[in-house]
């Protein structure tokens, strides 16, 4: 279980309500119980790759960095995605996970969408990271989920040599997009079913939603290669995750 585990933790101070100093003792912490525990990455904000890199080069331990480019809205252009790309990979990171710009998506700007996806999974690539699209399952109803993942799925297929497949994934959700009537706003059977059918060969993130180790085997069993949550060591201990991500 531990391996298919992102330990996440995404929030800045100000969505934390508490100071930076404390919010970067969170982050801190989060990194060293990542490193104790085992699991596959860390996935935290730009601004603190390089810490984590520091902390996990001085514990000899082979816990992998992830972090979001263009987080949570993922409507900024090419330039500044690619630009904070490239300090990511600058400062050792492992995993770029991209916010597609699912608002032009939804607006018919498909074109634009599908040259953001290609120019920065080629940038990805060329490095020898891991990208992940988050598509925003939220945002999407049933028909857009599909077409979305496919278009991610045939740009991959059209530009990319075939081993590349599985170093391209399709993740669910950022966990920070607001829903009306509490309705989920992170992965649901429903959504990772439809993910999986139209993303393969590319392979799913389920990010957001999966708060016990029952879901998270659920979701394992589906066919997620990873799973995105800020309450890893509670779901690989089998309790109940205390957060909404």
């Amino acid at each position: 279980m531990k391996q298919y585990l992102d330990a996440t933790y995404l929030k800045t101070a100000e969505q934390a309500g508490i100071s930076s100093e404390e919010n970067l003792e969170i982050v801190k912490s989060n990194i060293l119980e990542a490193i104790d525990e085992g699991f596959k990455l860390i996935m935290i904000r730009p601004e603190f790759v390089s810490l984590a890199k520091e902390l996990i080069v001085r514990a000899n331990s082979k816990l992998t960095i992830g972090t979001v480019i263009d987080f949570p809205n993922g409507n900024n252009d090419l330039e500044y995605k690619i630009n904070e790309a490239k300090q990511a990979i600058k400062n050792g990171v492992d995993d770029l996970d991209f916010v597609v710009d699912y608002e032009a998506f939804k607006n018919g700007e498909i074109d634009k969408v599908k040259h953001q996806i290609l120019e920065c999974t080629r940038l990805g690539l060329e490095h020898g990271k891991i990208v992940k699209w988050i598509i925003e399952v939220a945002a999407l109803d049933s028909h857009q989920i599909v077409q979305l993942s496919a278009i991610i799925k045939n740009c991959v297929i059209a530009n990319f040599k075939e081993n590349n497949y599985e170093n391209v994934f399709v993740k669910s959700s950022t966990g920070f997009y607001k829903t009306i009537d509490g309705l989920p706003n992170g992965a649901t059977i429903e959504t990772i079913k439809l993910m999986i059918e139209n993303a393969f060969p590319l392979p799913v993130k389920a990010a957001g939603g999966v708060r016990n180790y029952q879901e998270a085997l659920e979701m394992i069993n589906l066919g997620v290669k990873r799973i995105g949550t800020s309450s890893a060591k509670a779901i690989a201990n089998g309790k109940e995750a205390k957060t909404g991500y």
